[in-house]
């Protein structure tokens, strides 16, 4: 679901200054109308006190005689007087009330007939009177009514300090309405005016100002895979934050520049040294047959060959010596010939360890392949008397060259044999797994240390003295070659090797 926090800068920050345009706008705009419409108030509450004063002043006359037409006609006169278009906004009712709060004149007498009580027909004249009693001051003051639309100015009428009656003047709210449109709608284009100034000119300063983020942002998002070159970066120069931080990514994205160099220096000089260590090792599993051999070689030339041994039947004179000797002279080149084979053995193992391919005469493997492997490894578990619990679940031959297979599962029971507790125990288990082969090889020996895992499949480097370490590097290498993966976690009392086989479709 989209948004507005997910929305871009380039657009977010434009925006929300518009809003705050607007907002500053309308709150500046609804306080100068309501400043108006307070004053309009104000100046028709002081027209209306100082018309109520007049009025005052002028009826104390007619209300000490007991003139009731005198002070109507009083009281009518702004009436006749006040058009729409001159002098102060009119009121909709006067009327006089007697120190009794009864009707003695008003404007409207068939409303509010003589001797009436105003607040017997209408609401807003009772809260009046209730007004009218509680204050005591000679002075005109104004009464609006909770929820109603009427403005009443009372002003009290005393001559000598004696109360005569009371003024009402009542004016409605609405007779002010079209002057107050009028402002507000002035105050209104004003303002329309105005936004029509500062709206582009907050888009335009806030996109001046989302646009370093939005660009540092751009190339932050360039970084992953590939370090991105100066040229790629946009980057905002400045001293402020912005640049600063701008400054910051350009020298982090300079030092992930210089750590991807170190780590293909790191990587290549690894190579170098692995392409060293191999080498050595081949050279010292190659070196000791092939001195053992020399040594054999020479050790026969010096003390007799099958060609020194015919010529000595066939020198004159020396042919019962010759005959004496011939049988030890023989035995020592079948020695001699023994030693050759089995260091030429040697060597030819060890270079098939090297040389690692898949054989396209190898049928597909199957679960008598499986016990065959048993079968093999037996001898070395009943020599360190270790049990094994065996799990074959092969029933049907799969699609895996069998003797690569073979060959991954018998080092890696060969590897557990070795670990093992004397009297300890080694787990295996073979089974197809949807489209994967697994192979498990559990042991409960001495776990294997994280520093050794770094280099556990890495050629010629057994922890055994009497191992050459090629064994775990032929089943890495097999594993490889058959597209699937070789997994090992250890701990002490479990030391577990995963092997996952991919098993091709079949044809």
């Amino acid at each position: 679901m989209w948004r507005l926090r997910d929305l871009s800068l380039r657009f977010k920050i434009p925006l929300r200054a518009t809003v705050l345009v607007l907002i500053t706008a309308t709150l500046v705009t609804g306080s100068l109308i309501a400043r108006e419409y307070d004053e309009l108030k104000q100046d028709l509450i002081a027209s209306a006190n100082s018309l109520g004063r007049v009025l005052a002043t002028t009826l104390v006359t007619p209300i000490a005689h007991d003139d009731a037409w005198r002070a109507y006609e009083i009281i009518t006169s702004p009436f006749q007087e006040h058009t729409s278009d001159t002098g102060p906004q009119g009121a909709e009712l006067i009327m006089i009330l007697d120190p009794n709060y009864r009707v003695y004149v008003s404007t409207r007498p068939g409303e509010f007939p003589m001797l009436a009580d105003p607040g017997l027909i209408s609401e807003d004249y009772r809260r009046v009177q209730d007004a009218i009693r509680v204050r005591s001051d000679t002075e005109p003051f104004p009464l609006e009514v909770a929820g109603s639309d009427l403005l009443h100015v009372i002003t009290p009428i005393t001559a000598d300090g004696i109360s005569l009656g009371t003024l009402v003047a009542t004016y409605s709210k609405a007779g002010f309405l079209p002057r107050f449109l009028a402002i507000a709608e002035r105050a209104a284009v004003v303002s329309l005016l105005v936004l029509a100034i500062l709206l582009p000119g907050a888009w335009y300063w806030g996109s001046r100002f989302a646009t370093p983020l939005v660009s540092l942002a751009e190339s932050m998002g360039k970084i992953g895979p590939r370090i991105p070159g100066d040229e790629e970066l946009r980057i905002y120069e400045s001293h402020d934050e912005v640049g600063q931080l701008g400054s910051a990514f350009r020298r982090m994205v300079s030092q992930l520049r210089q750590k991807e160099a170190l780590e293909q220096e790191v990587m290549i000089s690894e190579r170098l040294a692995a392409v060293g260590r191999l080498s050595a090792g081949i050279a010292h599993e190659i070196n000791n047959p092939l001195g053992g051999m020399l040594n054999a070689i020479s050790t026969f030339k010096r003390h007799g060959s099958a060609d020194a041994a015919v010529a000595l039947l066939e020198e004159p004179g020396r042919e019962a010596c010759g005959q004496c000797d011939l049988p030890h002279r023989l035995q020592l080149g079948g020695k001699t010939l023994s030693l050759l084979e089995r260091g030429l053995t040697q060597i030819k193992d060890t270079v098939g360890a090297l040389l690692v391919e898949a054989k396209a005469d190898s049928h597909p493997i199957s679960g008598q392949d499986m016990e065959d492997v048993r079968t093999l490894v037996q001898p070395d578990f009943h020599r360190k008397r270790i049990s094994m619990e065996w799990n074959n679940g092969i029933r049907d031959p799969i699609a895996l060259p069998s003797t690569l297979v073979r060959q991954v599962l018998l080092n890696l029971l060969l590897n557990a044999a070795q670990a093992a507790n004397p009297r300890g125990a080694v787990r295996c288990s073979v089974y197809r797994n949807s489209d994967t082969l697994l192979l498990t090889v559990r042991n409960d020996g001495t776990h294997i240390p994280p520093e050794r895992m770094q280099v556990l499949f890495e050629p010629f480097s057994s922890s055994r003295a009497d191992g050459h370490g090629l064994g775990l590097w032929v089943t890495y290498q097999i594993t490889k070659q058959l597209g699937g993966d070789i997994s090992v976690a250890s701990e002490p009392g479990d030391t577990r090797f995963t092997v996952q086989l991919p098993i091709p479709p079949a044809t």
